[in-house]
């Protein structure tokens, strides 16, 4: 009985996990195509844009940008181990695991979408509100995932926590201190501020992602028979693999 529910528990483990990594495909998807569009990244991969644009150009590590998000979420996870101490749950440390894929997927969908060339505004906008939409879609599906938060959003809650703020207004100071820093990163680097990276749709993004995983979250109820789905699936792979055995067996 007590190595079912293991079993039933590891399975649940993957299948919620493989959930989130399609969440995380979805996000980065989004994220991709606002790179794209030329008209600004979104909030989370304005730094990391910068500095794998700076990185030929200067004495920086000529990375991708999904190598300097990776190394944003490793700086993110560090920073909320300083701010909380004691109160940081070792089970969080498991965003080090989620950031890594995040930044490889981002790569990967730069590299399904290197085909795009947006040539006039109108396509640029497009694209910019495509990008927007999916990755709000796809952040609505990975918070109903339940699994860790993601970095950024770690660090968000841990600067809520200790300074007694509320999340939303913490998440604004953080995703307004990354911008910040990606304008500063702009002039070190470039001397001038690169608009296509950090431009108006990063403020569109700013505040219409938002919009979307609202919208989002309210209609996606049934994707929690998704999630509960796993144990008949269990019941139906190991009945698949018995009757498959037993038959086996029957020609032998």
């Amino acid at each position: 009985m007590n190595g079912q529910s293991v079993k039933q528990k590891v399975i649940s483990f993957l299948w919620q996990h493989f959930l989130l990594l399609l969440s995380l495909n979805l996000m980065t998807l989004g994220v991709a195509l606002c790179v794209r569009s030329n008209l600004g990244s979104s909030v989370i991969s304005s730094l990391p844009l910068v500095l794998s644009l700076a990185g030929p150009l200067s004495s920086l590590p000529d990375w991708t940008i999904g190598t300097y998000t990776i190394l944003m979420n490793f700086v993110f996870v560090i920073c909320q181990i300083l701010i909380l101490g004691n109160k940081f749950e070792k089970v969080q440390l498991f965003q080090l695991v989620v950031g890594f894929f995040f930044g490889w997927l981002i790569d990967f969908n730069m590299w399904l979408t290197d085909f795009l060339s947006c040539e006039t505004l109108a396509a640029q906008s497009l694209v910019q509100l495509a990008g927007c939409t999916i990755m709000g879609t796809g952040i609505a599906f990975e918070i109903k995932c339940g699994s860790v938060t993601m970095p950024g959003e770690g660090i968000s809650i841990a600067v809520s926590q200790v300074c007694r703020i509320p999340f939303p207004k913490a998440k604004i100071m953080i995703d307004t201190t990354l911008v910040l820093l990606a304008i500063s990163a702009c002039y070190l680097f470039f001397g001038k501020w690169i608009w296509s990276a950090v431009g108006i749709g990063t403020m569109f993004a700013m505040v219409y992602v938002g919009l979307v995983v609202k919208y989002v979250s309210h209609r996606i109820g049934w994707f929690d028979r998704v999630l509960s789905y796993v144990p008949g699936f269990r019941r139906y792979l190991f009945g698949l693999i018995r009757f498959i055995t037993k038959d086996r067996q029957m020609f032998d």
